[in-house]
């Protein structure tokens, strides 16, 4: 951590600078989780320690509870899970995910004291917990939550008082971190980084935040191995540069960040993207031209496209993937002569629109919707944003199902160029990302010596292995930085 310090940054409170220079794709630290958990929905499928979904898990013979890739990775778990296991088994049953978080934390404290942890800029004690900000609801959880651990937490354990317990919920509350899968698309944990936790906001931020769940193959270096957060530089960094992170997806306009910051993170945005509304009138825009629409006619589309959007959710949650596509072309095909090509309710249903159709193997019609929404993106987002680098690759991938390697591969290098440097190369996305891309480069080479024969050829091939079908839509936005109980 010699590379970053603690300082009061003004407005803010406590925040993170640069002590050197950093170029964008360098690690500024990487972090393991003080604790963390597995979220209650997904404890079968996930590994308890280093958070990567596996087919086959193996169980804790004890409390019959925690599942683990192997061997390896329960014997990593065993200092935090000892605790864990005994008090599920005498309990009869797993608290939820918010109270196995906190007891991680308190019986941590009982093995280290709550000073410095090694490592650790900011003790647990010091961690922002904004209970007093708290509105009458969240203050009723709260104290079902404190009620909960009391009734959890073993009586031979450390014994901690009220104001205490409140205070870790108030940490996990604002600061639990958001952990994901190995392929970084859905959100599967949640997790305490305490230096994390200094880096303040800024909706156009110089740093990114990644989860990567290590490799407990490659046994030759701790940093290898270790499930932790990277934060790595976006842009140039000089020393004395604060660090700054985005709490919140910039694809919305300044608004309604700031109304999500208020509620989720207790602050009001200052940030000079939110000041001066940058970006604001590409995110609203609309047709320009000699017919341009009157403003009750925006108006009108844009609560349409709020509507469908409710109907969209409803239908994608009952699995009724042709009657997503059906609204979706409904709805574009009313914003398309209103509504400009970066405007946010346009890029969001040519967003949904691809993802379904590329899983209903409606290939040309999803890449023609993709390619669309990458061109709005690339004007709004910071160009090394990793839900860009994510979105760009999977235009590629529809690009290359449907049978457009030109396009296709031109997309995939895109995305690689930004993954590497708000992924790493090591990062298991980065990785398939750079498979496919030496996979659509022979190809684009096979394409232009013979057009002919490359279609003869993948055809050839489709008959004999059918493309492998693109995973389910989720539900779910790209996980968000920090983890809000909801």
């Amino acid at each position: 951590m010699e590379s970053v310090e603690v300082f009061t940054s003004e407005g803010k409170g406590r925040g993170l600078k640069a002590q050197k220079e950093f170029l964008p794709g360098d690690v500024i630290f990487a972090e393991p989780a003080y604790a963390a958990v597995v979220f209650d929905s997904l404890t079968h499928v996930i590994c308890h320690t280093c958070f990567k979904r596996q087919e086959r898990l193996h169980r804790c013979g004890q409390c019959k509870f925690a599942y683990y890739c192997d061997r390896t990775c329960q014997r990593a778990a065993w200092l935090n899970h000892k605790n864990e296991c005994s008090a599920i088994k005498k309990h009869g049953k797993a608290p939820t995910e918010n109270i196995r978080l906190a007891a991680r934390i308190m019986w941590k404290i009982e093995r280290e004291g709550s000073g410095l942890a090694e490592g650790c800029l900011v003790s647990i004690d010091d961690l922002q917990n904004h209970v007093d900000s708290f509105g009458e609801e969240e203050k009723k959880e709260l104290r079902a939550d404190v009620e909960s651990f009391l009734e959890f937490w073993p009586s031979q354990s450390q014994q901690f008082g009220m104001q205490f317990i409140s205070h870790i919920f108030g940490v996990i509350s604002c600061n639990g971190f958001t952990l994901s899968d190995q392929r970084g698309l859905q959100a599967v944990g949640v997790g305490i980084f305490p230096n994390l936790c200094q880096a303040n906001h800024d909706c156009w931020p110089n740093c990114t935040v990644i989860f990567n769940n290590g490799n407990h193959e490659a046994v030759r270096s701790m940093f290898h191995t270790q499930m932790r957060i990277e934060l790595r530089a976006l842009s140039k960094i000089s020393p004395g540069d604060e660090l700054t992170v985005s709490y919140v997806d910039f694809l919305n306009v300044s608004e309604e960040r700031r109304k999500q910051l208020k509620k989720q993170y207790y602050f009001d945005c200052a940030c000079e993207h939110c000041k001066k509304q940058i970006k604001d009138d590409l995110m609203l825009a609309v047709k320009e031209g000699e017919s341009k629409p009157s403003a009750e006619t925006v108006k009108e589309v844009i609560q349409f496209s709020k509507d469908t959007l409710e109907k969209i959710n409803k239908a994608r949650m009952e699995g009724l993937y042709h009657e997503v596509v059906k609204l979706c072309r409904e709805c574009l095909k009313k914003q398309e002569p209103v509504l400009g090509d970066t405007n946010i309710y346009l890029l969001r249903i040519l967003s949904i629109a691809s993802e379904v159709l590329s899983y209903l193997q409606m290939f040309e019609e999803a890449a023609d919707y993709a390619k669309r929404m990458v061109d709005g993106y690339m004007k709004i987002y910071h160009p090394n944003n990793a839900q860009l680098g994510m979105a760009v690759m999977r235009a590629g991938v529809t690009h290359w199902h449907a049978g457009l390697i030109e396009a296709g591969h031109g997309l995939i290098c895109k995305a690689y160029a930004i993954l590497l440097i708000t992924h790493g190369p090591s990062h298991p996305i980065t990785k398939d990302l750079e498979v496919m891309r030496v996979q659509t480069e022979m190809e684009l080479r096979m394409f232009q010596q013979n057009e002919f024969m490359y279609y003869k050829m993948r055809e050839a091939a489709l008959k004999n292995q059918k493309i492998q079908v693109m995973p389910e839509p989720s539900n779910e936005t790209s996980p968000s930085l920090f983890h809000k109980k909801e």
